[in-house]
């Protein structure tokens, strides 16, 4: 995929405001810990997670999306008019249908010709949102449009753990410590074919992408609804981490050569890269797969874990506003999602 008229121009984003530590998470879970003996302090020292942020409870989704999409209005100064879709992409949504993305271009005050559906791709979400406006604006359907997401990891963290205490055995810590590295955010990306009048001076040029798949894999990941009885479900969410990130490795190895070659760029071309963000064993391996130094990465699952479809681009914005993105930088977006999917894209910053 390539493109030639198509320009990133707000990446603005909404924190969720409640801050949970992974010390608060694993004294929850004291019954189990004392069981198996692990110490306190075995969630940071396995995922580099110290904590992460949850919308407060009962908090409506598309509410931290409109928030972030009010954000990128005001950056840009763009007429609402002027966006030929809004696309929401988030794995976590208000309800089955409608779409979320309607009740967002609803308080945005959409025009009627407004394409307004939401997108499903895992944690690649966003990255999908990205490329399907992109190819609206390359095929000259749309001069302009909005990706928004809002991911929410506080119930399936609450469920996990009551899951956990329930059935307090290894095999099930293990499946789980992924869901407890989840956080929460929202993000809206508005993208353009450069020719509108923006008061904001951000033009982030989007150049290309590759994307290559493995859906072979498809049960590595897995979060939805479990039957537990008549008439009753569960929400569940189960990780084989190690065969994920094997995989997951093997399958971003290829697509970054396919990347590489597509836009033709050595590795030492790529100035900086944003990831998204899983954890520090993922981080290590995947950077050292693809050799990529780790000075040229912005990491935020620090304090931020695993916001699902938000980390990326949340992760890219936090890097401009602290100047790791330089104008002129070449830069890509590396993104792994349940699946398999592996999606690389590349900007002119």
């Amino acid at each position: 995929m390539k493109y030639s008229r198509v320009f990133i121009n707000s990446l603005a984003y909404e924190l969720a405001p409640v801050v949970v530590s992974s010390n608060e998470l694993e004294s929850r879970l004291a019954p189990l810990y004392q069981k198996f003996r692990i110490p306190i302090g075995q969630l940071t020292a396995l995922t580099g997670i110290a904590e992460r942020r949850w919308w407060p409870k009962n908090h409506r989704l598309s509410d931290g999306a409109i928030s972030a999409a009010h954000k990128a209005i005001d950056e840009t100064g763009i007429n609402v008019s002027d966006l030929g879709a809004v696309v929401y992409t988030g794995v976590c949504r208000d309800q089955h249908e409608p779409a979320t993305a309607c009740r967002i271009a609803a308080n945005i005050g959409v025009s009627q010709d407004t394409a307004v559906y939401d997108i499903s791709n895992a944690c690649l979400g966003v990255l999908s949102g990205i490329l399907d406006i992109a190819n609206r604006i390359e095929l000259g359907q749309i001069k302009a449009g909005m990706v928004v997401s809002c991911e929410s990891a506080r119930d399936i963290v609450d469920s996990t753990i009551d899951q956990m205490l329930n059935e307090p055995t290894m095999q099930n810590f293990a499946q789980s410590l992924a869901t407890l590295t989840g956080g929460s955010g929202a993000i809206a990306v508005i993208l353009t074919n450069g020719s509108l009048p923006l008061k904001n001076e951000r033009q982030h040029q989007l150049l290309g992408a590759s994307h290559l798949s493995a859906p072979e894999h498809h049960q590595l990941c897995q979060w939805g609804l479990q039957e537990k009885g008549q008439h009753l479900y569960r929400e569940f969410m189960k990780t084989d981490a190690v065969a994920l990130l094997k995989e997951g490795v093997e399958l971003a190895k290829h697509t970054w050569e396919h990347f590489l070659t597509q836009r033709d760029w050595l590795v030492e071309q790529v100035d900086k890269v944003i990831c998204h963000q899983v954890g520090a064993s993922n981080r290590k391996q995947v950077l050292s797969a693809l050799n990529i130094p780790s000075e040229k990465e912005f990491p935020t699952y620090q304090k931020l874990g695993n916001m699902g479809t938000v980390s990326l681009p949340v992760s890219a914005a936090l890097a401009h506003e602290q100047g790791f993105l330089k104008k002129g930088d070449q830069v890509s977006f590396l993104g792994i999602g349940s699946g398999l999917n592996c999606m690389m894209l590349g900007l002119k910053w």
